[in-house]
């Protein structure tokens, strides 16, 4: 099959090569004409304009974007005027549903449809596959579905539901807007669980709290029994046991265990973690069902603690405690 894919980035490359691995002719295009040159040397149909790009592509025309979901509607609007009735426009992006939801509508008008893929895989999946969660009408997923299959991982787990699509990386999850909302909440318990790594990894690094000398003053609290916390753990050593055996093994701990071979302070970063939305919106979906969310909830206020958002809050704490006990703040 013969396709587009609109954002050369760092997935959006890969993604080019594992279905030109599969025997698929793929067409690409990025504002970036070094992106463009480097996927042509490996065998794509390099394009510098949108024109030239729609005009590379046989009819009916799959188009795939990559692009951040916050240019994701000007990229809509430049591209769909270039389009014909019948033709697909895939989001494989970190977009909210609720603009699928209008997207979709907005394309069905002119007849065009509007497939959103949530894509998880990272830089990995060039190799590993990527997992696919699609929201589409059934027909036209059918149709990409060769598509699918050669980008998601394939067979190799064994399934643990007879049929379908789900064991090997890729399924259609309901009709427009699906896709991302499953990718949504699959991004909130990433959140979840990249934090339960970090504070247990942290634990662990201060469990020799009871070898260093603390202030005995009225602003400190005492270690109550230091003989308890002498232990000075090799951290990059536990994280990589962990990966052997172990219950809480995953991608997540691989990818942290070899951070910390190659930097075992990490002193190469500064511990400021962005979020994309995607946690925000699993936390807003949660509330409008009703359902707790209390450690996705902790996740992405932990994100915002680490960029300094908490800054003015705590010097807030630090002002009361001086006003009702005349507390002067500690170096520690």
């Amino acid at each position: 099959m013969r396709m587009g894919m609109i954002g050369l980035g760092r997935m959006g490359a890969n993604m080019v090569r594992r279905l030109m691995r599969g025997g698929h002719e793929c067409v690409a295009f990025d504002q970036t004409a070094e992106a463009v040159q480097a996927l042509s040397a490996d065998g794509a149909k390099g394009t510098h304009t949108l024109a030239e790009f729609v005009a590379a592509l046989p009819a009916p025309r799959v188009v795939w974007l990559m692009v951040p979901a916050a240019i994701v509607d000007k990229v809509l609007g430049e591209l769909a005027p270039l389009m014909a009735k019948d033709d697909v426009i895939i989001d494989g992006g970190n977009s909210y549903y609720h603009d699928d939801l209008r997207r979709s509508k907005e394309m069905q008008r002119v007849g065009i449809h509007y497939v959103d893929v949530g894509t998880s895989g990272g830089v990995l999946g060039l190799e590993r596959g990527f997992c696919l969660m699609i929201g589409a009408e059934k027909a036209v997923f059918e149709r990409l579905e060769p598509i699918f299959a050669t980008l998601a991982p394939g067979g190799g787990a064994a399934a643990n539901a007879a049929g379908g699509t789900a064991a090997r990386g890729y399924q259609h999850c309901g009709a427009a807007g699906a896709g991302h909302f499953v990718k949504m909440v699959h991004n909130g318990i990433e959140y979840g669980l990249m934090a339960a790594y970090a504070e247990g990894l942290n634990v662990l690094k201060h469990a020799n709290a009871g070898l260093a000398t603390r202030s005995a003053d009225a602003e400190t609290a005492p270690l109550q029994n230091p003989e308890l916390f002498q232990y000075t753990f090799d951290i990059a050593a536990i994280a990589e046991v962990w990966r052997h055996g172990s219950i809480i093994s995953s991608q997540l701990l691989d990818l942290t265990a070899g951070a910390l071979a190659r930097d075992p302070k990490l002193e190469h970063f500064a511990g400021r973690v962005s979020d994309s939305g995607e946690g925000r919106w699993t936390i807003q979906a949660a509330i409008e069902e009703g359902v707790p969310a209390h450690v996705l909830s902790a996740a992405l206020y932990s994100r915002f603690d680490s960029r300094g958002n908490a800054e003015f809050a705590n010097k807030v704490l630090s002002a009361m405690r001086l006003g009702f006990g005349g507390h002067v703040e500690g170096k520690s």
